[in-house]
């Protein structure tokens, strides 16, 4: 539990918020455990490397982020109804705010490694965020933490009490419960499964390695994967759709071509849903999940990409047909997961 204070009493409206490699995404969620308001801003970039980076320009680009979680919270305390109250006398419950990064995130709420939030990476998230939300419960945990922990609780894995949960975004993120627990590791760095080394010969990560997983099981990848092909010749269609540059090319092409109907860009899919099938399949082996629940953008493309992905599982996992099934469902809250988790995680102080 990274938490700015204790546990939460309240049962009114939690924020929830989830700080991604594009965009920085939170919701309302009522006593309920219905969604009540959205809102969301770009994440900030920074042309500086943080690689030479000085702890002061590290600690600027953290707070341009912190800045804009802050602004989240002031929109959805707007949605629903604050007004100018304040945090403190707000009955509605919105006192606690759960925030979820994406990256190595420490038992103590810094950010010690995050290859896709570079602008991030290093900073103390209770202390940047607590500030710009004073007299608020502030928990703060890897964002497919609390993916998995709103799957689990409320969304496409309850009933289950062995789940692995994986986020096909920018990268790959990924959350485990165990015997109904979430489990964060001896340091908090549990589930970074998108950065398991698949082909050591493969291409570049921005971790700094060689072929690990999300760099062709992502949306990440599929737009790697894309446009290889594309410089290859291929891919017209999905050229034409990204203005005819081969090198400009993303992964939202593909998938839009995909299901239009676009029968190349289908078969880049398939080889993506290979490849997160190939994945699960060593995951299997490790966790034993009863259910694996499939987030983030790239879900969207339902079907195109889960056919794929059983295809592969049940071919590769170990023991195949003769071990109990392993349910593989999209998740019921798709990219709000990770902000629906941490709502609730808000409102209970941790994961717990």
């Amino acid at each position: 539990m990274r938490s700015g204070g204790g546990s939460s009493a309240d049962a009114g409206v939690a924020f929830g918020v989830d700080i991604g490699g594009t965009k920085v995404l939170g919701i309302a969620l009522d006593a309920a455990d219905a969604v009540v308001a959205e809102a969301r801003v770009a994440t900030p970039r920074s042309g500086t490397p943080l690689e030479g980076a000085s702890p002061t320009e590290i600690g600027d680009q953290g707070a341009a982020v912190a800045d804009a979680v802050a602004e989240v919270v002031a929109q959805l305390e707007a949605a629903v109804g604050a007004g100018s109250a304040g945090a403190a006398d707000a009955p509605w419950g919105a006192r606690a705010v759960g925030v979820g990064a994406p990256g190595m995130v420490d038992r103590a709420g810094r950010l010690r490694f995050s290859p896709n939030l570079p602008q991030g990476q290093g900073v103390d998230w209770r202390v940047l965020i607590g500030e710009r939300l004073p007299g608020r419960k502030v928990v703060i945990e890897n964002d497919a933490n609390f993916a998995v922990l709103a799957e689990h609780r409320i969304g496409a894995a309850t009933g289950y009490r062995h789940v692995v949960m994986v986020t096909l975004g920018t990268g790959i993120g990924g959350g485990i419960v165990i015997d109904g627990r979430v489990q964060v590791g001896g340091h908090g760095f549990a589930g970074e499964i998108g950065h398991m080394v698949v082909d050591p010969a493969g291409p570049p990560c921005p971790c700094g390695r060689r072929g690990c997983w999300e760099r062709f099981a992502s949306g990440g990848g599929l737009g790697l994967l894309a446009r290889e092909a594309a410089l290859a010749g291929a891919l017209p269609g999905v050229v034409a759709r990204s203005g005819g540059d081969p090198e400009s090319v993303r992964g939202e092409d593909v998938t839009a071509a995909a299901l239009s109907g676009d029968p190349d860009a289908r078969r880049v899919v398939e080889e993506v849903g290979w490849w997160v099938g190939f994945g699960l399949a060593n995951l299997a082996c490790v966790v034993d999940p009863e259910c694996i629940v499939l987030g983030g953008g790239l879900v969207g493309v339902g079907d195109l990409l889960l056919g794929p992905t059983r295809r592969a599982f049940a071919e590769l996992v170990e023991g195949g047909s003769t071990r109990p099934g392993t349910v593989i469902v999209p998740a019921a809250f798709g990219e709000r997961a990770g902000a629906v988790g941490a709502a609730l995680g808000a409102r209970a102080g941790g994961l717990e």
